[in-house]
C-alpha cells in the first residue's frame, strides 16, 4: 500500500511571497503597513502582507498606464503575446505543488481539489485563452464597392481585476488570461483573505516574459485599494467578482468617477430539478452533492436548492444522505478530506447560523471548532424562508418537494439570482424546454458543472452585469469595437 504524500511538511517549507508587484518589482506599502493572511484551519499567521492604499494604487495604475502607451504589449503582434502567455501557462505547471499548497493554506481548501481541479484548470484556461489571441478576427462589413468598413478589436487598456476568495487561482486566470490575450496591461487585487498565489503567479509572470507594468499586483481590503481602483479616472475597465453588495458598489464607483466598463460576476441562489423518470438516483444524488459541497459550498455556482418530484422525493434524500456521509471532513492538507474549513470566522458565524430554525435536518447539521461545518441536507414543505431565498455560501442544500415539472421551474425562478440551475430528467423534450424556461447563464442537463473553457460563464439578473467569464465572449470585456469607413469612390483608375 501507498503512503499518503505528506503534504504538511511540504507546506510548512513553503517560501510565502509577502511583497506586491508594481512596474516589475517586488515593493511593500507605500505607508509601510501590513495585514496578517491566516490560515483558515489553524487561525495561525502564514504571512504579514503588504496594506496597500490609493497612494499605491496610483502608483500601480501609472506603471500600467505607461506599459499600455508605449505599446510594450499592446502593440506586439498577437503572435508575440500567445508565446508569452503559454510560456506563464507552462511556468505555472512547472510551480504546481507549490501554489497548490499555497492556496489550501490561504484558502482551506482541500489539498486535493488544489492539485487536481484548480491549478490544472487554471494553467488550462490561460492555455485557451492564449491560443485565441491570434485566432479572433475582424470584420469587413457589407458595404458597397465605393466603401470599405472595417471592423477592428482594440484593447480598452488599463483594466482592474477584483478576485473572490473562495477561488483565488482559477478566478485570476479567468480574468487574466483573456485580459492579457487582449494587449491590456492590468492592476490585480486579490481578495484580502487570500492573495498569495495570485502574488506568486505575478512573480512568475515576469520569469515568463510579461514586460515589466503590464501585470500589478495590489494587496489590501475593499475601502483602501478595492473602491481606489473602481473610482480611478485612469483605468478603463474593471471585472469583479464577488458579492451583489460589493458588485452595487463598483457600480456607484464608475458612474462617480470616468463611467469606465464595469464586469460583474455575482451571487447565486441556484436550483436542481429532479424529475420522476430519472433512471439512476444514485447518479443524480453524487452530481447534486458534488454542486452542493464542493468547495464547503462557498461557490457562487453550487447548487442550493433541490426540487424533486414527490414520487422520488424519499428515495432520493435516501440517496444525498448516503452521498452526503461519505464526504470527509478534515484537515484540507490531508489528501483523503473533502470537506475542510470555511474561509473565516465571521463566514463561519453566518452560515452556521443556518443549521437550525425552519425545515427538517435529514443528514448532518454539526459544526466543529468554529471553523467547519459538515454536509447537511435540509427539507422543506414549502419554497419560503431564509434558507431557499438567500445565498448561504456553505455546505449547506435545501430540498423541496414538487408534483410536475412546470411548478419546479416556477419555483427554480422565484429568486433575485440568475447564475446556474440544473435539471435532471430522461426526456429530452422536457428537459430542454424546462432549460430554455429556467432564468439562469448556465443550465446543466443530467449534470452538474460550468461547461469549460470554451463556454461562457455568467447569470442574469443580480447574479452577473456587463459580460462573461470564458470561452471568446470574455474577450469582449477587455476590447473597445472601432469602424474605420473608407471611402474608394475618388479612384481615376476606371474601375
Amino acid at each position: 500500500m501507498l503512503n499518503k504524500v505528506d503534504y504538511k511538511t511540504q507546506a510548512s517549507a513553503l517560501n510565502l511571497p509577502t511583497k506586491m508587484v508594481v512596474d516589475g518589482e517586488a515593493v511593500t506599502a507605500l505607508s509601510g503597513k501590513t495585514f496578517p493572511t491566516l490560515n483558515p484551519a489553524t487561525g495561525e499567521v502564514l504571512a504579514e502582507l503588504p496594506a496597500a492604499s490609493s497612494a499605491d494604487v496610483d502608483k500601480a495604475v501609472a506603471a500600467a498606464r505607461r506599459a499600455f502607451e508605449d505599446g510594450r504589449w499592446s502593440k506586439l503582434p498577437p503572435a508575440s503575446r500567445k508565446k508569452v502567455l503559454l510560456q506563464l501557462a507552462t511556468v505555472i505547471e512547472n510551480n504546481a505543488l507549490e501554489l497548490a499548497l499555497m492556496e489550501s493554506l490561504d484558502s482551506g481548501k482541500t489539498i486535493s481539489d488544489c492539485i487536481n481541479i484548480d491549478v490544472p484548470e487554471a494553467v488550462n484556461s490561460l492555455r485557451w485563452h492564449a491560443e485565441a489571441v491570434d485566432k479572433i478576427y475582424d470584420q469587413v462589413a457589407p458595404a458597397n464597392d465605393a466603401t470599405l468598413g472595417l471592423i477592428v478589436r482594440e484593447p480598452i487598456g488599463v483594466v482592474g481585476l477584483v478576485l473572490p476568495w473562495n477561488f483565488p487561482l482559477l478566478m485570476l486566470a479567468w480574468k487574466i488570461g483573456p485580459a492579457l490575450a487582449a494587449g491590456c496591461t492590468i492592476v490585480v487585487k486579490p481578495a484580502e483573505e487570500t492573495s498569495l498565489s495570485t502574488l506568486r503567479v505575478a512573480e512568475l509572470a515576469l520569469d515568463a516574459g510579461i514586460p515589466a507594468g503590464v501585470f500589478n499586483v495590489l494587496t489590501g481590503d475593499g475601502p483602501d485599494v478595492g473602491e481606489p481602483i473602481g473610482r480611478h479616472p485612469d483605468i478603463d475597465a474593471v471585472s469583479f467578482t464577488g458579492s451583489t453588495e460589493t458588485g452595487r458598489r463598483f457600480l456607484k464607483y464608475s458612474s462617480e468617477s470616468n463611467l469606465k466598463e464595469i464586469v460583474l460576476e455575482m451571487g447565486g441562489k441556484n436550483p436542481c430539478i429532479v424529475m420522476d423518470d430519472v433512471p439512476d438516483l444514485d447518479a443524480v444524488a453524487a452530481h447534486i452533492g458534488n454542486g452542493a459541497f464542493w468547495n464547503m459550498g462557498q461557490n457562487c455556482s453550487a447548487i442550493s436548492r433541490v426540487f424533486v418530484h414527490n414520487n422520488v422525493k424519499d428515495r432520493l434524500l435516501e440517496k444525498l444522505t448516503h452521498v452526503a456521509k461519505s464526504w470527509t471532513v478534515g484537515d484540507p492538507l490531508d489528501p483523503d478530506t473533502r470537506i475542510g474549513p470555511l474561509i473565516s470566522a465571521t463566514h463561519f458565524g453566518k452560515v452556521s447560523g443556518y443549521l437550525g430554525g425552519e425545515g427538517r435536518v435529514v443528514t448532518g447539521g454539526k459544526a466543529f471548532n468554529g471553523t467547519t461545518i459538515e454536509p447537511t441536507i435540509m427539507e422543506f414543505g414549502q419554497h419560503d424562508g431564509k434558507h431557499v431565498r438567500e445565498e448561504i455560501f456553505g455546505p449547506i442544500v435545501s430540498v423541496v418537494g414538487v408534483n410536475s415539472l412546470a411548478e419546479a421551474v416556477s419555483l427554480a425562478n422565484q429568486t433575485e439570482y440568475g447564475l446556474a440551475a440544473s435539471i435532471f430528467t430522461a426526456d429530452g423534450t422536457r428537459a430542454l424546454r424546462a432549460a430554455r424556461a429556467l432564468k439562469a447563464g448556465t443550465v446543466t442537463v443530467n449534470s452538474y458543472g460550468e461547461g469549460d473553457a470554451s463556454t461562457p460563464f455568467g447569470g442574469y439578473k443580480q447574479s452577473g452585469f456587463g459580460g462573461r467569464d470564458k470561452s471568446l465572449h470574455a474577450h469582449d470585456q477587455y476590447t473597445q469595437t472601432k469602424t474605420l469607413w473608407i471611402d474608394l469612390s475618388g479612384s481615376n483608375e476606371g474601375f
